[in-house]
């Protein structure tokens, strides 16, 4: 097994030997709490700020990346899943827009009777109107 000295310099995270999987253990970010070095912005400069994770999205192959945003120059990047993720954050970061919708969600109820349970939105859009 390798010998592996990794310090998250945002949580302060060190994995122990058992919470490893040693066929990846050179993260683009914390497994812990998603977040990363921004070496280089997009010009090359260096940049050195901490990459703070915002989003997931899942691409055309269904592979997962954790979007981050650095805390000091704003570029947002991107930063594949590993299987040494911590799950909980992973799901967290992903459902986190819907606890968060951008509309009351006691319109919810409403908006499903006007649906009538076919998908018809039709008469939302008079609504808003009104």
């Amino acid at each position: 097994m390798p010998d592996i000295d990794y310090k998250c310099p945002s949580c302060g995270w060190s994995p122990k030997e058992n919470e490893l999987s040693y066929d990846n253990y050179e993260w683009a970010h914390c497994p812990n709490c998603l977040c990363g070095v921004h070496e280089t912005d997009d010009e090359g400069c260096e940049c050195g700020g901490v990459l703070e994770p915002i989003s997931i999205w899942v691409n055309e192959k269904d592979e997962w990346f954790v979007i981050q945003k650095c805390r000091f120059c704003g570029e947002v990047c991107d930063s594949p899943v590993s299987d040494d993720d911590s799950p909980i954050k992973i799901l967290s970061l992903a459902v986190k827009p819907l606890s968060k919708p951008p509309f009351p969600i006691e319109k919810m109820q409403k908006l499903t009777e006007m649906m009538g349970g076919s998908g018809n939105t039709e008469g939302y859009y008079d609504e808003q109107r009104k």
